[in-house]
């Protein structure tokens, strides 16, 4: 028994410091950086994205040969993977027109539904709804 003793009296710091970097951990995961949940006009962007877009840019179970690009921050960086400008007017003009091997989406999605997928692009596809 002092044989265990000895061997665990060291450990105590070590303990409460891996008890201390795990709730921090908890805490940096869960409530301190929660982010909001979709606008229902995100959500319904996330909806859009998840039906016509996400085939190419996310599954690829179309088995494309040359994989699209990820969309998850285009909005993040200064250029699209295109080279054009990250705004609003050339990801609209790139879904609608097409560019290369992505097709046009002319006529598939009204004004509305183009507002909504670019909100929810700007929100960095994230997984939730609201």
């Amino acid at each position: 028994m002092a044989d265990r003793e000895t061997e665990l009296s060291g450990k105590p710091n070590q303990l409460i410091r891996f008890a201390g970097r795990f709730a921090c951990l908890s805490l940096l995961l869960s409530g301190c950086h929660s982010v909001p949940p979709l606008t229902p006009q995100q959500a319904e962007g996330k909806h859009l994205y998840d039906i016509r877009c996400a085939h190419c840019h996310e599954d690829n179970d179309l088995n494309l040969k040359q994989i699209p690009p990820n969309l998850h921050a285009v909005f993040m960086q200064a250029k699209l993977p295109s080279g054009a400008a990250a705004t609003d007017t050339d990801v609209a003009r790139v879904v609608l027109k097409g560019r290369g091997l992505m097709p046009a989406f002319a006529g598939r999605f009204t004004d509305e539904q183009m507002a909504a997928l670019l909100a929810y692009l700007h929100a960095g596809l994230r997984p939730d709804g609201p």
